[in-house]
């Protein structure tokens, strides 16, 4: 649908889906918090700038303060149109965000409507979207109907929902959105978890694309995973969802958590120092004991050791405790969580719907 030359410069997150492209015209600091999925950063400001303008503004007058913003943002306008939107055509029609749909975002839809693209800028800014996410994540969950995976570690929880996923299921990564296992030891060693307000922005991403008309799937995790927390209103509905409880061997968890861990394997002095976590529950000697055999290459030994004295102990004390229906959750039992094992698994789900 094109936009109008005559319409309004401004419009609401209702249109969002009409332009081509979302520019976000924050500073990095604040893109980088949290921004509308997709967005392209473009700073008419940058932190050091805003910076500059914020101090002048409270010390001198806000007068000084718009000149040099004036400067700042007309300088950063033209290097993007000289970068980033040179070879736009003449159809183009990007929405323009800022905090709160104020001077920064003003500036850059009057100078890109002057040179003939359909820009509007969003009403409201990312303060509208915040709100509208986190109205959202109150009310999107309530038409949904979840089916949770339960189960203690290494029981291949993660990777069965991914295979589910794969062929064709709904499923909520609450890990994947969260960038961590979820354990004591479940941080990415790449990744650092995102914010919480852009975890909640994934979880409204995903929740939005759900047919509510079908089971949408999830691993029983606690209300936090990692430093983030599951928004109240979601935590609610998946814990009255219906369960399943994968079951399997403890070799076969123990060949899987090898897996799992490979990141963690991969860096053995990273590995060693997040067990320091583990000593006020296991003491020094124990926790000694496991970096001896980090420092040995006794990875098997290690894996079925926190299996058996640390994850099995800590999931018969809380585990799955909170999803109220676990007591009545069907039974998925898995001889192997090789890969060929797990497919079958997410079929069986998959055709148990």
């Amino acid at each position: 649908m094109s936009v109008s030359p005559h319409a309004p410069l401004s419009v609401g997150l209702d249109r969002l889906a009409h332009f081509d492209a979302v520019i976000d015209v924050r500073s990095p600091s604040e893109f980088a918090e949290d921004h509308i999925p997709g967005a392209l950063n473009c700073p008419v400001l940058d932190d050091e700038e805003r910076r500059r303008v914020g101090t002048l503004y409270k010390q001198v007058s806000p007068f000084e303060a718009r000149k040099l913003g004036a400067a700042l943002v007309s300088r950063n306008i033209a290097r993007h149109l000289e970068t980033h939107f040179l070879s736009k055509p003449k159809g183009w029609k990007p929405l323009v965000c800022c905090w709160r749909g104020g001077q920064r975002s003003g500036a850059m839809t009057l100078v890109l409507n002057q040179v003939g693209w359909g820009a509007r800028q969003l009403a409201g800014g990312y303060k509208a979207f915040r709100q509208q996410v986190m109205d959202d994540l109150v009310a999107l969950p309530e038409g949904l109907s979840f089916r949770i995976l339960c189960g203690p570690t290494g029981s291949g929880k993660t990777a069965l929902l991914r295979r589910l996923a794969a062929q064709g299921g709904q499923v909520l990564d609450l890990e994947g959105l969260a960038v961590h296992k979820g354990s004591v030891l479940g941080g990415d060693v790449v990744r650092p978890q995102p914010g919480q307000k852009a975890f909640e922005t994934g979880l409204w991403q995903a929740l939005r694309g759900f047919d509510p008309a079908r089971p949408v799937w999830v691993e029983a995790e606690s209300r936090r995973i990692g430093r983030l927390h599951l928004p109240p209103e979601l935590f609610a509905r998946l814990a009255d969802g219906r369960c399943t409880l994968v079951r399997a061997p403890l070799e076969a968890r123990v060949a899987y958590l090898l897996r799992d861990y490979a990141d963690l394997i991969a860096e053995p002095a990273a590995f060693g120092a997040r067990l320091e976590r583990l000593i006020p529950l296991h003491g020094h000697e124990r926790v000694l004991a496991w970096r001896a055999q980090i420092e040995g290459g006794d990875w098997e030994t290690l894996a079925r050791e926190l299996i058996v004295t640390h994850y099995d102990p800590a999931y018969r004390r809380g585990g799955d405790g909170l999803y109220r229906h676990v007591a009545q959750a069907a039974v998925l039992d898995a001889a192997s969580l090789d890969a060929d094992a797990l497919d079958a698994l997410a079929r069986g789900l998959a055709n148990a719907i």
